[in-house]
């Protein structure tokens, strides 16, 4: 933990007026990278028809942003961490608002799937940046958990609403879905030159960076994703697939062994001791993988099966989207009560409720008995789980590493999100109903995708569940060297921080 005078004023719970401009700058990045991800997810039969694409060729449009989000987020967030904060925020926000125009304008899907990638790989730098902005800017407990609550609500909000978003936009045509980042980008990048301040510790001209570990890990997690999503098409029995799988176990033991040897790693594997940070990777990938496998599934039944449009697909989200937005800035005070497992666990047996019911679904539309309960217990879950989950995450790390478990954590998410929409696309896509015309085939073939969807979510509660064992619930931890004695010393002194210290 670096001493307050390197940084923004941290210690007042009275923000300054420089303070709320960077979260500003900084929510409406991470509302646009979250409005990404699921604003395509109505748009994605208007686009299929307009590009002549299959369902396993829609999954790209999908995957292609998360490939280059996913692979390259411990890249992103470790430049951040060397090169400076504010300087890889700004460059990869500008990339961002490029690549939407261009994706608004291509004719085919390669290049629709091309520039998804490209935002995705923006993003990858966006977020783990802007994170670490904040955990660097606003002290360890209430005061950085109430500037964690709204930067993850904006998030939380961006995905719930990106689905109602697109159902206006889709109306007047699938192009505006992918138009509209862009000018929104601009505008904050144009904010973010003058509100986001030059920190002094964001000078690593000194240090060295580790390139072995950061090309073997991005080429890791870069091959982990496209085997995976490329499986459904290729066979997950195939020569391609299990070569590819072997590639990415050897590359990932390359990585481990360079990461034990570097002194200057990309990822300092101590961090991984932690049992609260494992908890809260592994309840990342759970928690939005089934979401994002959901998402897809229902909005192909809303529309394919029960003949919705576009609009009133979105509004079905709504009520997901709405609590959400009216919910999550409040989130703060409710963390600094019961504690980060507590409030990630609620959100969890909430999200496994909600698929569990939607499981009920037939050919005609039951809106009030199955699709606005499911719809409110998701928004619950968001509401509950996605702050808490980033608060878990990032409290008690030393400030030249919160990059690093940001990005760690990000990861996670979008990692968890590629895998288990690929694993919830080949469980459709193999069954006998997946290219039937008749609608109660193509419902069938969806249902056992939406059991993979809730035993996903459920593997999420139980590895949440885990943490209840320790004595008292609590959101913060330590994860320092052994000889940072003086880090452990300060967070010590935190009455909001868990007294966890992992060595090594």
């Amino acid at each position: 933990m670096t001493s307050p005078s390197t940084t923004l004023p941290r210690t007042e719970d009275r923000w300054t007026a420089m303070q709320w401009g960077t979260l500003l700058v900084l929510c409406a990045a991470l509302f646009l990278d979250a409005l990404d991800v699921s604003m395509v997810g109505v748009a994605l039969p208007s686009i299929g028809a307009d590009l002549n694409l299959s369902t396993s060729s829609l999954q790209w449009v999908v995957s292609g942003y998360i490939l280059g989000y996913g692979g390259l987020l411990l890249l992103g967030g470790r430049a951040a961490d060397l090169l400076g904060r504010r300087r890889v925020f700004l460059i990869a926000l500008g990339v961002f608002a490029v690549a939407s125009l261009l994706g608004g304008l291509v004719d085919s899907g390669s290049l629709l799937i091309a520039t998804r990638f490209i935002k995705g790989l923006s993003a990858a730098f966006t977020a783990p940046a802007g994170l670490s902005i904040i955990t660097t800017t606003f002290a360890e407990g209430p005061v950085r958990n109430r500037a964690l609550t709204i930067y993850s609500s904006c998030g939380a909000t961006g995905f719930s609403m990106g689905l109602v978003l697109s159902g206006l936009l889709t109306e007047a045509g699938w192009r505006w879905t992918m138009l509209l980042p862009a000018p929104v980008a601009l505008i904050a990048l144009i904010a973010g030159l003058k509100l986001i301040p030059k920190h002094p510790r964001e000078r690593h001209e000194g240090r060295g960076y580790d390139l072995p570990g950061a090309v073997t890990g991005t080429a890791a997690m870069l091959l982990l994703v496209f085997t995976v999503v490329a499986a459904s098409d290729a066979g997950w029995a195939s020569a391609r697939t299990l070569g590819s799988f072997a590639a990415v176990a050897a590359l990932l033991a390359a990585f481990v062994t360079i990461e034990h040897r570097s002194s200057h790693p990309l990822i300092r594997l101590g961090v991984l001791r932690a049992g609260s940070q494992i908890r809260a990777n592994l309840g990342g990938a759970t928690f939005l993988g089934s979401y994002i496998g959901f998402q897809f599934l229902v909005t192909q039944y809303m529309q394919n099966v029960l003949g919705y449009s576009a609009m009133q697909t979105a509004l079905a989200f709504l009520p997901a989207g709405g609590l959400v937005a009216v919910l999550s800035t409040r989130m703060g005070p409710v963390v600094d009560r019961f504690g980060t497992v507590r409030v990630i666990t609620a959100g969890f047996v909430l999200l496994v409720t909600g698929y569990a019911l939607f499981l009920r679904i037939n050919l005609h539309p039951d809106f009030t008995a199955v699709v606005l309960p499911s719809m409110l217990l998701l928004g619950g879950a968001f509401t509950l789980s996605y702050s808490s989950l980033n608060i878990q995450a990032t409290n008690g790390v030393r400030d030249e590493e919160q990059g690093m478990v940001s990005g760690l954590l990000n990861t996670s998410f979008q990692v968890g999100g590629a895998i288990f929409l690929a694993i919830v696309t080949a469980v459709v896509t193999s069954g006998p109903g997946a290219n039937a015309v008749d609608k109660q085939a193509v419902l069938d073939s969806y249902r056992p995708g939406l059991w993979v969807v809730t035993g996903i979510a459920a593997a999420g509660l139980l590895i949440t569940l885990s943490g209840l064992r320790t004595r008292r619930p609590s959101y913060g931890i330590l994860v320092a060297s052994s000889t940072d004695a003086k880090s452990r010393s300060r967070v010590a002194e935190s009455a909001h921080s868990e007294r966890v210290a992992v060595h090594d």
